[in-house]
């Protein structure tokens, strides 16, 4: 018997990226795909698909890797189990920059070897990706590497302190709702199209921020995000209680972007939940703003330095400083991850405020099925 191979994912605007994956996924038998009905890619990404659910599913049936293809009939993140369910292949594969904790368990509760695969062109080939055909997108996203939550008045006001960011280049699409800037990525978009503009990244940020949060917005987001992409490499932004931090240091050494570069890895818990509230339960006091601060200054330290062991060290204290602001920030999917890589990683923190998005996590070696980021330079 031939072993059965499935995939799933959008497959929105087919491209070389993902034929070459078919064909090496075909490898290790009758390749069957699951594409996300229109719903489900609406729901998870926030927008419509360039091409429809039966567009989708007429091209990758003419690809000659692919035994079959459907459309999930499911909603969410593991929107085919039912079909994975039904057919229990030999093997589910997946993108390095598709694997989640979710889809694993799933596998290994019912047998199913789970494959991770790293995203390359067919031999020849320039990578390709949605975003690329979407649009040549320069714009950048960013991370906020600690001290996330001092760029709201509510936390600084009680404890002075630095929101750590780095710019990232757009190397590939990272999922919506994930703690990277996407909605104030999307403003910047709306302003300036897909590249930022020329000129005093301080004045084009306030401005992004101002645009961000037009009068009458009941909850305003904090200027770390239009400062993390629109400052290339680090910035230092500190905050004493208003919504715009009171001085921003920025560093562009090339030693220091290959530190952070080099150090950390992202695993992906996929986007949050619609109905997620992280301000549900807060805990906002001057111990644990005071906590964060703290951690976040020697994070700073640690990345001047370039000190990877207490890089990864000030990174678990930033975010034990944020899940004592914000208790909700846990729950067991970022708990299991915890659990996952507790004992081979330095250091771990979310992307952003929880709920789900991207796990940073801090390492002297490659972690396997990981996504690698590239800090951004410049602005052109």
């Amino acid at each position: 018997m031939t072993p059965k191979v499935f995939v799933s994912g959008c497959f929105d605007m087919l491209h070389s990226g993902h034929v070459e994956f078919f064909r090496e996924a075909s490898q290790y038998g009758d390749l069957y795909v699951a594409i996300g009905s229109d719903r489900t890619i609406f729901e998870l990404k926030g927008r419509e698909t360039i091409n429809s659910e039966q567009e989708r599913l007429y091209m990758i049936k003419a690809v000659s890797f692919v035994k079959d293809v459907f459309i999930s009939r499911g909603s969410g993140i593991l929107d085919f189990e039912a079909e994975l369910r039904e057919m229990m292949p030999d093997y589910f594969i997946v993108n390095a920059d598709g694997h989640i904790p979710e889809k694993r368990d799933l596998c290994q509760s019912l047998g199913i070897q789970y494959i991770i695969l790293e995203r390359k062109p067919h031999p020849g080939f320039d990578p390709r990706s949605t975003t690329q055909l979407r649009q040549r997108d320069y714009l950048p996203y960013r991370i906020d590497l600690a001290g996330g939550w001092l760029d709201q008045p509510m936390v600084s006001k009680h404890y002075p302190g630095p929101v750590i960011t780095i710019s990232l280049e757009p190397t590939l699409e990272f999922n919506e709702r994930s703690g990277m800037a996407s909605s104030t990525r999307r403003h910047a978009k709306e302003l300036w199209g897909p590249r930022l503009p020329q000129g005093d990244y301080e004045k084009i940020a306030k401005m992004l921020f101002c645009y961000d949060n037009p009068p009458g917005t009941k909850t305003i987001s904090g200027s770390q995000d239009s400062i993390g992409l629109v400052f290339p490499g680090l910035a230092y932004a500190y905050y004493e209680g208003e919504y715009w931090p009171s001085r921003i240091e920025h560093r562009l050494d090339e030693s220091l972007l290959q530190f952070v570069e080099s150090s950390i890895y992202l695993v992906s818990l996929g986007p949050r939940f619609g109905d997620y509230d992280v301000m549900a339960n807060t805990n906002c006091n001057r111990e644990n703003a005071k906590a964060l601060a703290d951690a976040a200054d020697g994070h700073w330290q640690a990345i001047l330095d370039r000190d990877i062991v207490r890089f990864g060290k000030t990174m678990r204290e930033v975010f034990e400083a944020q899940v004592g602001l914000f208790p909700n920030t846990m729950n067991e999917r970022v708990v299991a991850i915890i659990d996952e890589y507790r004992n081979s990683v330095l250091g771990w923190k979310l992307s952003g405020a929880g709920g789900g998005g991207y796990m940073v996590l801090v390492s002297e070696t490659p972690i396997p099925g990981a996504v690698r980021v590239i800090a951004r330079r410049g602005l052109d």
